[in-house]
């Protein structure tokens, strides 16, 4: 094994680590809740629906335009989610006693922080998945089923293309 694979391999499993970390326990709930709201109807904070019969500009609680709240859970999210990434990268790095390339950890985080976002906003990978003949799984077995499953592959496949990004010189 060479420097540079023994390099992409801890590359890829610190990214792969900081990515389940970030996002089953450092995403708050609003965010995984909402991050995937789309539309311009009226929502709670919480993502539920204003009743048609009440007036969202006289409601006595804050209300949010739907794709609104859902684009600012899900900005939140890929924040804490990119920075856990790149302080295990940089802890790891320095643990295990290898240099990575500043400017190929930003490109490499950019990779990982675009694509996330792109996938957990849900519509964009809904469609992939319905456009490549996945839309019934994509279905499957609820919100933790097909669109669960795919939504982490896709997150994979881009931590991978990230780990070589960063790990070469």
């Amino acid at each position: 094994m060479t420097d540079r694979t023994a390099k992409f391999a801890a590359v890829y499993a610190l990214m792969r680590m900081a990515a389940d970390l970030g996002d089953h326990w450092i995403q708050s709930d609003h965010q995984a809740v909402t991050k995937g709201l789309h539309g311009d109807h009226f929502v709670y904070g919480d993502g539920t629906p204003v009743p048609a019969d009440i007036d969202p500009y006289e409601a006595d609680v804050p209300v949010y335009r739907a794709s609104l709240l859902g684009r600012s859970a899900a900005c939140r999210h890929v924040a804490t989610y990119t920075a856990t990434q790149a302080l295990m990268l940089l802890a790891g790095s320095r643990v295990m006693g290898f240099k990575l390339s500043p400017g190929r950890v930003a490109a490499a985080l950019a990779l990982s922080a675009g694509t996330h976002w792109w996938a957990d906003r849900r519509i964009h990978l809904k469609a992939l998945a319905v456009a490549t003949g996945k839309g019934n799984f994509y279905e499957l077995g609820g919100p933790l089923g097909g669109n669960y499953a795919l939504d982490q592959a896709f997150h994979h496949l881009f931590e991978t293309a990230a780990a070589a990004i960063a790990a070469s010189k």
